[in-house]
């Protein structure tokens, strides 16, 4: 039984995640540079079975792609072409960073802490990661 990670695609960095191999609880792994993810997601899936990839899909407030899937189309043909046999799946991503950035809040996260690179990244991964795990539709 294989995991499902979830990656939170940035120009600069990327938040990723992972579930347990229950595939019941998201956690989320160290921040990725953009240009190092696809050597990581081989990396990790050469130690870890992996058996789906969630990314997350940037939607404008009326659910069309935004700006950002130019940057996110070329990184899903690479990641087809590398890991062909791998199941790979688009989720919503609206409104993650946000989330994300409120949750530190509440979660009594210093100001240090929160302006930390990667931090809201790898918050993010999770929670589309748990969306994913939460949705009927999976």
């Amino acid at each position: 039984m294989g995991r499902i990670m979830a990656i939170d695609y940035g120009r600069k960095r990327c938040g990723v995640a992972v579930t347990d191999v229950l595939k019941i609880i998201a956690n989320g792994l160290p921040t990725v540079r953009s240009c190092d993810l696809m050597d990581f997601i081989r990396d990790y899936c050469s130690r870890e079975p992996v058996d789906e990839i969630i990314v997350g899909e940037p939607r404008d407030m009326q659910g069309n792609p935004s700006e950002s899937m130019k940057y996110i189309t070329p990184f899903l043909k690479c990641l087809r072409k590398e890991l062909p046999d791998m199941k790979v799946t688009m989720v919503d991503e609206r409104f993650t960073s946000a989330i994300a950035h409120r949750e530190m809040l509440a979660g009594g996260f210093s100001k240090k802490q929160r302006a930390e690179k990667g931090r809201a990244d790898e918050m993010a991964a999770v929670l589309i990661l748990t969306s994913y795990l939460d949705s009927p539709l999976r």
